[in-house]
């Protein structure tokens, strides 16, 4: 019996061979895939959202749903309007078009007025030059179209006043180098921050 059973033993060798090194194999895998095998990190949901600062947006004039929103830090013109409920169907599509930069990053305290069609928006450096104390232009508020009503500021600097915001003094857009000496001069006498 020992005879037939060696002889079983030879004549299956191989694949009794190769049976047992896959199941070395296999085993070896699972055990090997076990151990390698990184934990998922928990992220700390809370503190993510906490970490996303939020601001305060007055969206008014020709859009579906005027208020008061808060966003997060980041957010865009274009968000504000969306949660605003769109532009109404009497806004000025020609104004918008020209002057709202839906791109624009928004600040703590921003406004964004659409103006109705039809609706006439001075946007003549005369106007403004004309402005009394308390019809100052706030650059911190301003929007686009009542920036470049100011002397010497064209749709360019105002995107550039509009994109540095906030700021602590005037004189923040001489000192940032948003604009040049000549047109600060311009400018000084009817803008403010507040």
């Amino acid at each position: 019996m020992d005879g037939n059973f060696l002889g079983k033993i030879e004549k299956f060798k191989l694949p009794i061979a190769l049976s047992v090194l896959g199941i070395v194999l296999i085993v070896g895998g699972i055990f090997a895939s076990g151990i390698n095998k990184a934990k998922p990190k928990d992220f700390p949901k809370a503190s993510l959202m906490e970490s996303q600062k939020t601001i305060s947006v007055d969206v008014s004039g020709a859009v579906n749903k005027p208020g008061v929103y808060r966003l997060t830090e980041s957010s865009r013109i274009e968000d504000a309007i969306k949660i605003a409920g769109g532009f109404s169907q009497n806004s000025n599509q020609e104004y918008i078009s020209k002057y709202l930069n839906m791109a624009q990053k928004l600040s703590d305290g921003s406004k964004i007025y659409v103006p109705l069609e039809g609706e006439q928006i001075s946007n003549s450096p005369s106007a403004v030059m004309s402005a009394t104390h308390d019809s100052k232009v706030n650059i911190n508020t301003a929007t686009q179209a009542e920036l470049e009503a100011l002397p010497g500021v064209g749709p360019v600097t105002a995107s550039k006043i509009i994109s540095d915001r906030p700021y602590q003094a005037v004189e923040d857009l001489l000192n940032k180098k948003i604009i040049n000496k000549s047109t600060f001069e311009k400018i000084k006498d009817v803008t403010i921050i507040y």
